[in-house]
């Protein structure tokens, strides 16, 4: 019996060690990252050890990645070029001298490393782009800096054969500038991961309909827009999850409007906790600002995962955004992110209450497609060459 035993014991241990290993890297803390985490999780069921890379700062929160593991670094610098600098020089250590068979960038800020390590170790690299970094928002009015990253991106992507992102603009962007053969991997939720649980309650007041806006806290995402738009409603609530460089001046435009009463911010909270919120929503937003090409061509999560809850949206005019609305006819399209659109926008959904039920009923049909349970089959014939036969 114990002979068995051990057999079955060396025999998973073998098993575990013949698992090809993969080394993601973000430059966030991981917590929050819940692309990051759906992806790593298709590949640990796939057959692949993973292990993410990360930040670690003061007030992250705990990582709940099941069977996936985690390495997240004390930096000496949090922002700038230094940050950048630093961040990457652990990273390439890091990769070098642990045992990785697949070096995974998410976006251009870890690809110097992750590509580095990959030639200096002869193994395969993934780009996965989750946004066009060049034209960010915060990028496009600083050209010098702007720049430095175009270099770095045009000296490592056209040397690279897997690569993948999150809307058909940017994969289209990318394909046309590098002759390159970007793939579409949405960001879409789990078909399960946003059901309304019984006896769960959210950390907000649900008396009154509620307007949820979940993600970055960033330029350009409309925050400050809806804030002010609580002004032109009544008998409504504005509730924020997320964290970002404006979180700490949407919260003072909060108190010195004196809208206390009528606007919540939750901070950060971790992607299973927002899929218990989400449902508790009346209406969520998607109303990014058309400041560059990146937010232009975006397909930002939080759209897909109001859809699955069953929520429907008020969102801005972009391209992509509003053919996902529009085709699947799940919300209100606003020609202008401004606090008199929004409130216009939040009236006119809460005031035609038919309406209201027919996108909600198109969220859920909707929600059978746009989910990762279909969307994870693209990304597992990328990685599929990467598994050897016997797995």
């Amino acid at each position: 019996m114990l002979g068995i035993r051990a057999f079955m014991n060396q025999t998973d241990k073998t098993l575990k060690e013949a698992r090809p290993k993969v080394a993601m890297a973000v430059t966030n803390d991981l917590a929050t990252d819940n692309r990051l985490q759906k992806i790593a999780q298709t590949l640990t069921k796939m057959g692949f050890s993973v292990t993410m890379t990360g930040r670690k700062f003061k007030h992250s929160l705990s990582v709940h990645c099941p069977g996936v593991a985690s390495k997240r670094f004390s930096l000496w610098f949090n922002k700038g070029p230094q940050f950048y600098a630093n961040y990457n020089l652990r990273l390439l250590f890091y990769l070098l001298c642990n045992k990785y068979d697949v070096f995974v960038a998410n976006d251009l800020d870890t690809l110097p490393a992750c590509y580095v390590a990959a030639r200096l170790k002869r193994k395969p690299i993934v780009y996965d782009s989750h946004e066009y970094f060049t034209e960010v928002p915060e990028l496009i009015n600083r050209p010098r800096t702007q720049r430095i990253w175009e270099k770095i991106e045009k000296n490592i992507v056209p040397k690279l054969k897997h690569y993948y992102t999150v809307s058909q603009g940017i994969a289209d962007i990318y394909n046309k500038k590098y002759n390159a053969n970007f793939i579409l991997v949405r960001n879409f939720p789990n078909k399960t991961s946003n059901e309304k649980q019984g006896k769960f309650h959210p950390p907000f007041p649900t008396d009154l309909p509620v307007v949820l806006y979940q993600g970055a806290i960033n330029l350009g995402r409309g925050v400050e827009e809806a804030i002010l738009a609580m002004k032109l409603l009544d008998n409504t609530r504005l509730v924020i999850v997320g964290a970002g460089d404006k979180f700490e001046n949407c919260r003072q435009m909060v108190q010195n409007e004196d809208l206390s009463s009528k606007v919540i911010l939750t901070g950060r909270i971790t992607p299973d906790e927002l899929s218990k919120i989400t449902p508790f929503a009346t209406i969520g937003l998607s109303i990014e600002k058309d400041l560059g090409l990146n937010y232009r061509f975006a397909m930002p999560n939080k759209l897909f995962n109001y859809i699955q809850a069953g929520v429907p949206v008020l969102a801005s005019s972009l391209p992509e955004i509003k053919n996902i609305v529009n085709t699947y006819d799940v919300g209100f399209i606003i020609d202008e992110t401004t606090p008199e659109k929004i409130a216009t926008g939040v009236k006119h959904m809460l005031n035609s209450p038919a309406v209201m039920k027919r996108w909600k009923t198109n969220c859920k049909i909707a929600g059978e497609s746009l989910c990762w349970e279909n969307e994870e089959k693209t990304l597992k014939a990328i990685y599929q060459d990467f598994l050897p036969e016997s797995l």
